[in-house]
């Protein structure tokens, strides 16, 4: 099932049925052997990023939020291990990448190798297995405490109040980020855009040529500050993990934060598009959208009766 509300179900039985389906496939992803370990852990890690995105839509209506909202953020947590080393493995091949006709990869080759070590490490060393069987006995224990969820509020006034804090923090977020771009406030804002697409995602329904597009643009800011963010953690861990700054290490360190500098400007660039309006003129339109959408679904329901 598609992570996205169905016209005709309520705001409640919308929200039970696709945490239902997000835990299903977290499930699913574990139990396939056919995946290997770092694609299982990240597609779980991303199964419980959008059950929280998902729940903090219905946040002031869900009298349960916190107690659900902690008990998946613990089981994403226990495995940030090894996708923390794998994304800086990654971050340090897209470096060089972006790099490629203005310096030379084999120089920092001893990087590479040191952050190689640290995945096996971190593979071998923090019983991975063992905390997806773990995690799959939690996601398991969800589902009864899922079927059981109340939602306060009918039709889009149960999401309404969601939406609008959230976009409010990301825009706020924005605000902050471009006043003072250092990686914590870089960061803030991108937990900000990752849970704002995850309800334009939701809401995506309503109006799919105008959502998607709004979806589309949101995931591309949350991936820029996604490769910001990961930047700023290689560049906290790389001193530590070769025992102190060289001048090899300082001048990898440049090239780190040269890109990040870019990065930061895209963001901001495309964020002013994302945040272009105010949180209560988005959720009147999208409101909007809602009544035209759910109009055009009773319409057609009774036109199939006739």
């Amino acid at each position: 099932m598609a992570y996205t509300f169905k016209a005709g179900k309520s705001v409640e039985k919308n929200t039970r049925r696709v945490a239902k389906s997000q835990v299903d496939k977290a499930i699913a992803e574990i139990d396939d052997s056919d995946l290997g370990l770092n694609d299982t852990i990240h597609q779980v890690r991303k199964r419980c990023k959008k059950l929280r995105g998902l729940i903090r839509l219905v946040r002031p209506g869900f009298d349960d939020y916190a107690k659900e909202n902690a008990a998946f953020r613990e089981a994403a947590g226990s495995l940030s291990v090894l996708r923390d080393s794998e994304a800086m493995l990654e971050t340090h091949d897209a470096l060089m990448d972006f790099y490629a006709d203005r310096t030379d990869a084999p120089v920092y080759a001893s990087v590479r190798n040191r952050l190689v070590e640290r995945q096996e490490e971190a593979a071998e060393n923090h019983g991975l297995e063992e905390r997806l069987a773990v995690l799959r006995d939690r996601l398991s224990d969800a589902k009864p405490r899922i079927e059981k969820w109340e939602i306060e509020g009918n039709g889009f006034a149960a999401a309404a109040d969601g939406l609008r804090k959230t976009y409010k923090r990301g825009r706020d977020a924005m605000a902050e980020a471009a006043e003072r771009p250092a990686p914590n406030s870089m960061h803030e804002w991108r937990k900000r855009v990752k849970y704002h697409r995850y309800h334009a995602q939701l809401l995506s329904d309503i109006w799919p040529a105008a959502m998607e597009t709004h979806v589309a643009a949101a995931k591309s800011l949350g991936d820029v500050l996604g490769d910001h963010h990961d930047l700023a953690v290689l560049q906290e861990a790389l001193p530590s993990l070769f025992g102190g700054e060289t001048d090899e290490m300082k001048a990898y360190l440049g090239l780190a934060q040269g890109r990040q500098a870019l990065l930061a400007s895209q963001a901001l660039h495309c964020g002013q598009r994302v945040f272009a309006e105010k949180p209560s003129a988005l959720t009147r339109r999208w409101r909007h959208y809602w009544d035209a959408w759910q109009a055009g679904h009773e319409d057609a329901h009774l036109l199939q009766a006739a």
